[in-house]
């Protein structure tokens, strides 16, 4: 299985696997910005290699300022960490609900943090005929639990004591309506919004929650720096929340979490606003090109407001996202088995949006697997 370890763009398990080297693949399986890291990060690396001889500031003071003056909130409402997955697991250790609810399919990394911590996991199924948005009924009925149905209940009641939920959702690619988030926080105990995507979405300062989150103790947000400016390698992310919740969240994050390089990198990319600029002009072009071209083949293409689309193969055709990843792997091409997010399909799979020329030979390749038919043993 490609995702032997829950996630895409992991190309050791794909040579292993297929006998391809690493550095043979066109990765549709990992939504980075494909085009690449920006050139600040090449300096930093030319220009500081040598200074990996002392430790990181412990703190991230820097990083911590910078984004604070960003998104106009203050240094002691933000905690940087080894990527936004540290930080999750951070949280859920630190609250310790005893309840909570996911609206899937999801993001696995939710439901992986609230198991290790001995989590109660209540669920919702956002369904594709609503183009799996969350509704107002639905929230009101998974929120109530055993209560009165339809009848929100009263934060710390009877209903879960978190609620997670990706804004963009993963894999499905939604925001989350704003009036779902409004009812969510007027009725949740505590809300955790996984934003690892938004600085994919143009309105990403009036859509994201980070604002609130800063002056809110029922409101955590989660942010990525690896997906938009390309450095997973790296390993970057931060949260925000109430500056009393991030004080006792910092307490229990190992030391020097925060490798130096990391820091400088998270500096520089934020002064990236042309590269930032471009990013999000060519995403608001190439997404509905490729969801226009997937649908012109019969894949039904989820709605989606970032860079990573969600597919579903026709029945008729007789392939599974499994053998379809299969048959890609072999001409050096990756998608994620999408079948594996609760609530989808064998028939589901998730590819991400890149360059034109790198999106015409994935149609191609799928133009010529669903025109002969799926295999035997499919």
């Amino acid at each position: 299985m490609l995702e032997r370890y829950g996630h895409g763009g992991d190309w050791v398990t794909a040579e292993e696997r297929y006998g391809r080297p690493e550095t043979g693949w066109l990765d549709f399986s990992a939504n980075m910005n494909p085009a690449g890291p920006p050139e600040a990060v090449g300096a930093i690396f030319r220009d500081h290699w040598r200074e990996i001889a002392r430790y990181p500031d412990p703190a991230v003071r820097g990083l911590r300022a910078k984004l604070a003056r960003e998104y106009g909130i203050p240094p002691e409402a933000v905690l940087v960490g080894n990527g936004a997955a540290e930080l999750i697991d951070l949280a859920v250790r630190g609250i310790g609900p005893a309840s909570a609810l996911l609206a899937q399919p999801s993001f696995k990394e939710y439901e992986d943090a609230l198991k290790k911590g001995g989590v109660a996991v209540r669920t919702t199924r956002l369904a594709k005929e609503r183009d799996y948005l969350l509704t107002e009924a639905e929230l009101d009925s998974a929120i109530s639990g055993p209560g009165t149905p339809g009848v929100p209940s009263v934060p710390g009641a009877d209903g879960p004591d978190c609620v997670f939920l990706g804004h963009p959702n993963n894999p499905t690619g939604r925001l989350v309506p704003r009036e779902t988030i409004d009812r969510l926080r007027r009725n949740a105990s505590l809300l955790l919004l996984d934003e690892a995507f938004m600085d994919f979405v143009p309105e990403e300062k009036d859509v994201s929650l980070i604002r609130e989150a800063a002056e809110s103790e029922r409101l955590i947000v989660f942010r990525s720096m690896t997906k938009f400016y390309a450095i997973p390698g790296i390993r970057l992310g931060f949260m925000v929340a109430h500056p009393k919740r991030i004080a006792e969240l910092r307490a229990l994050q190992p030391p020097w979490s925060v490798n130096f390089l990391a820091q400088l990198i998270g500096e520089a990319v934020l002064d990236e606003r042309e590269y930032a600029a471009r990013t999000r002009a060519w995403l608001q072009e190439e997404r509905p090109w490729l969801t226009g071209r997937l649908r012109s083949l019969g894949i039904e293409a989820c709605p989606s407001d970032v860079n990573y689309l969600l597919g579903e193969l026709p029945a008729a055709s007789g392939w599974t996202a499994r053998t379809l990843q299969d048959r890609l792997a072999g001409r050096g091409i990756l998608i994620r088995d999408a079948s594996l997010f609760q609530g989808l399909s064998e028939r589901h799979f998730r590819i991400a949006v890149r360059l034109r020329g790198e999106n015409e030979r994935l149609l191609q390749e799928l133009e010529q697997a669903l025109s002969r038919g799926a295999p035997a043993h499919a």
